[in-house]
C-alpha cells in the first residue's frame, strides 16, 4: 500500500524549518569569518611589542606566584580583566624573564614593583632568587619601590639592592602562624555525625571536625615547621639587610614600641631599623629611576617594559634550537582527586595519562615531576604512582622537584623516585592515612526526616549517610585506614632505602620542612626545580638536552582564543587597545547585569574573606572522592 503523501501545511512547514536552519548556519559561518578576517587584519598590520633600546625591566607581578595555572577558559579571559586577587603568574614566566634580561644589552637594570602581588609563597620566591642573584652579579642593579610592603612582598623587595617605601607605607611583618577553624560544634548543632579513622599520632587532618581547637600534638609538630620556615625567611631577610634575624624578630615582637617612638609612622620606622634605604614619594621614585634606567619616555617617566610583554616578546625572537633528546617536565599542583581534571587540581586518571605519554616518547629521556600538593585520594595517589613505576621500568629515570608542598599523597608519588629534590622551605612527610565518612541521619531525624527498610544481609544500605553508621561498617573503614598506613610505612622505607621502624619514628602523619626532611632522609637535596632537572639529565647521560613541558593539550578552539586572548592583552597597537577594549566593555556589561560593580565587587571580596574558612573547610569535604573513603591528605600544609 503506498505510503500517504503529507499535506501541504506539513511539506511547507518542513521546508520552512530547512530553510531557517540553513540561514542560522550561514550566518553563524558568516559571522566567523568576517571576524577571523577581522583578527587577521589587526594583527598581521600591528607591531610586536618592542623592547626600549635603553630601559628597565619592570618586575610587576600582579596576583599571585603558581607553580601550574588553574584553567580559565580563554573565552572567560577576553571578556575583560579578572581581579587581581584571581590573577596567577607562573613562576617560570617570572625567572626566564629575568634570566632573558641578564644577558639583553637593552636591559640596564631591573625594578620590582610588588603592591599588586597578592602571594609570593616563600618556596616559589626561593626558585626566583638564583635568577635575581645572577642578574646582580651581572652588574645590573635592581631597585625596589613600593607604596607599602606586605610580609611575602617584602621578602622578595629585600633581594634588591636597594628597597624604597612611599611616605605614607610601611612594612608590614607579622611571622608564621597556623590558625584554622573547627567545625564539631557547628557539626553538633546540625546534628551531623562526622565519622573519623585514622592512623598517626600527628595525623591532624580531620581535627576541624572532630575538635573544637588545636590537639597538643599538632601544636608541637606544627611548631617545629613553621619555626624552621620563618628561620629561612629571616635568614635571607638578613643577609641582604646586613641585619641579623633577632633584630628583625625584635621589630615585629615590639612593633608596638617602635610605632610610638616614631610617632605611628611607619615608613621612618622601616628605614630606621634596616628594612628600606629610604622613602620616597612617587615622582621623587620615578626622578632617581630615570638615573637608574638610563632613559626617559615621551611623558617623563622613566624608560621600561613589564616583564610579561617583555617575555612574550622575548620567546618570539629566541626559538631554542631542536633536540631530540628531551627531560620530560610534568607540572602536579591542587589536591589529588579520582578521576580527570583540569589544571588547579591533579586527577588521578589524568596525571596517570601524562606519565605514559612521557614513558611512550622515545625523545624523552627522563622525567621530572614538579609537585605542588598536600595529597589527597590514596586511590588516585596509588594509580599515579603505578604509572611512575611503570615509567622507571621502562629505563627513564624520574626525578621529583617539591614545590610549596608534597606531603601526603604528594609524598606517596615521591617516595619511589631516583631523586627527590626538595626547597629548604617544602612541607612534606605528612606520612599517614585517614579516613572520614558522614553521616545525616539525626540532621533529618530533627526535621522530621527518617529512614527505614530492610536488606539481604547487614550491608545492605550500610553506605547510605541517613542512615547510621553500623560497627561492622566503622571496623572495616579502621581495618582499610591500618592497611594503608602499612602499606604506606612499607613504600616509603623500600623507596627511601629505610626500615620501616626508621620511617615510622618520622610518620605517623607528622609534617617536616625540606630542610628538616633531607637530615631525616627523606629528600636527597635542597635545590630549585632547575637543578631537578638538570639531575635528570645527569642520570640519563645527557649533556645537551631541551626541557620539554608535558600538559593537557588545549583544543584547536582553545588554543586560538588562548592566543588570541594574549595577544589581545597585549594592547600595543591602536587596534589592539581598541579590540580590548571592546572586550572589557563587554565583560563589564555582564557583570554590572548580575550586580556586581565595583562597589559590589569590594562587598563580596570582604564577605569572602569573612567566610572563607567555612568555604575552604566544606569544599575540601566536597572534593573528597575516594571510592573506598581513604585518604592521604595534609590539611594543615598551608605554605606561608
Amino acid at each position: 500500500m503506498d505510503e500517504k503523501k503529507p499535506g501541504f501545511i506539513r511539506r511547507s512547514y518542513r521546508w520552512l524549518m530547512r530553510f531557517i536552519t540553513a540561514l542560522r548556519l550561514l550566518t553563524v559561518n558568516l559571522f566567523f569569518l568576517v571576524m577571523l578576517g577581522f583578527l587577521i587584519f589587526v594583527f598581521s598590520s600591528s607591531e610586536l611589542p618592542s623592547v626600549p633600546k635603553k630601559g628597565a625591566l619592570l618586575l610587576d607581578i600582579k596576583g599571585s606566584l603558581v607553580d601550574q595555572k588553574t584553567y580559565t577558559d580563554p573565552l572567560t579571559v577576553l571578556l575583560g580583566d579578572s581581579s587581581t586577587l584571581q590573577r596567577e603568574v607562573l613562576v617560570e614566566d617570572v625567572i626566564d624573564a629575568i634570566n632573558y634580561a641578564r644577558e639583553d644589552q637593552r636591559i640596564t637594570s631591573l625594578v620590582l614593583s610588588l603592591d599588586n602581588m597578592v602571594y609570593g609563597g616563600l618556596s616559589k620566591m626561593l626558585e626566583i632568587k638564583p635568577a635575581l642573584d645572577a642578574f646582580r652579579n651581572s652588574g645590573k642593579k635592581i631597585i625596589a619601590i613600593g607604596n607599602t610592603y606586605n610580609q611575602d612582598q617584602y621578602w622578595l623587595a629585600s633581594q634588591a639592592d636597594e628597597v624604597y617605601v612611599d611616605p605614607m607605607g610601611e612594612v608590614a611583618l607579622e611571622g608564621y602562624g597556623l590558625y584554622r577553624s573547627y567545625f564539631k560544634q557547628a557539626l553538633d548543632k546540625l546534628k551531623i555525625n562526622f565519622h573519623v579513622f585514622r592512623v598517626g599520632e600527628f595525623k591532624s587532618a580531620m581535627e576541624p571536625y572532630m575538635r573544637d581547637d588545636m590537639s597538643a600534638e599538632a601544636k608541637k609538630a606544627s611548631r617545629v615547621w613553621l619555626g624552621s620556615l620563618w628561620d629561612e625567611y629571616t635568614a635571607h631577610v638578613a643577609e641582604r639587610r646586613n641585619l641579623s634575624p633577632q633584630a628583625i624578630n625584635e621589630y615585629i615582637n615590639t612593633s608596638d614600641q617602635v610605632l610610638a617612638r616614631f610617632h605611628g609612622d611607619g615608613a621612618a620606622a622601616a628605614v630606621a631599623n634596616g628594612l628600606v634605604d629610604g622613602i620616597k614619594t612617587r615622582d621623587e621614585a620615578n626622578s632617581y629611576l630615570l638615573t637608574v634606567a638610563g632613559a626617559v619616555t615621551a611623558e617623563g617617566d622613566y624608560q621600561s617594559i613589564g616583564f610579561e610583554k617583555y617575555l612574550w616578546r622575548q620567546r618570539l625572537e629566541l626559538s631554542s634550537v631542536a633536540n631530540p633528546d628531551k627531560v620530560g617536565l610534568i607540572v602536579a599542583a591542587g589536591t589529588i582527586v579520582d578521576g580527570e581534571q583540569l589544571p588547579g587540581a591533579i586527577g588521578g586518571d589524568t596525571l596517570a595519562a601524562l606519565i605514559r605519554e612521557a614513558r611512550r616518547d622515545e625523545n624523552i629521556k627522563a622525567l621530572v615531576l614538579r609537585i605542588d600538593s598536600g595529597g589527597g585520594s590514596a586511590f588516585a595517589s596509588e594509580i599515579i604512582k603505578r604509572e611512575l613505576d611503570l615509567l622507571q621500568h621502562a629505563g627513564k629515570p624520574l626525578v621529583i622537584s617539591m614545590g610549596s608542598m608534597a606531603a601526603s599523597g604528594g609524598y606517596w608519588i615521591s617516595a619511589n623516585a631516583d631523586e627527590i629534590w626538595a626547597l629548604p622551605t617544602t612541607l612534606t612527610g605528612s606520612i599517614g592515612i585517614f579516613g572520614a565518612f558522614p553521616t545525616v541521619d539525626k540532621s533529618l531525624a530533627a526535621l522530621g526526616v527518617n529512614t527505614d527498610g530492610v536488606g539481604t544481609t547487614d550491608l545492605a544500605g550500610a553506605w547510605r549517610i541517613d542512615r547510621p553508621l553500623q560497627a561492622i561498617t566503622a571496623n572495616s573503614i579502621q581495618s582499610k585506614i591500618n592497611h594503608g598506613y602499612a602499606q604506606f610505612l612499607e613504600l616509603v622505607a623500600t623507596g627511601r632505602g629505610m626500615s620501616t621502624q626508621e620511617v615510622e619514628v618520622i610518620a605517623e602523619g607528622r609534617v617536616w620542612s625540606g630542610a628538616d626532611a633531607q637530615r631525616l632522609g627523606l629528600v636527597d637535596h635542597l635545590g630549585t626545580l632547575q637543578q631537578a632537572v638538570d639531575a635528570a639529565a645527569t642520570l640519563a647521560g645527557l649533556d645537551e638536552y631541551q626541557r620539554e613541558l608535558i600538559e593537557i593539550p588545549l583544543s584547536p578552539q582553545e588554543q586560538f582564543l588562548k592566543e588570541f586572548a594574549a595577544e589581545v592583552n597585549a594592547g600595543q597597537t591602536p587596534a589592539k587597545r581598541w579590540l580590548k577594549q571592546i572586550f572589557n566593555g563587554f565583560g563589564a556589561a555582564i557583570d554590572a547585569s548580575i550586580g556586581t560593580s565595583l562597589i559590589g565587587r569590594s562587598q563580596m571580596a570582604g564577605l569572602g574573606y569573612l567566610i572563607a574558612p567555612l568555604k575552604e573547610g566544606f569544599a575540601f569535604v566536597a572534593g573528597m572522592n575516594d571510592p573506598a573513603h581513604v585518604y592521604l591528605h595534609c590539611t594543615p600544609c598551608i605554605a606561608p
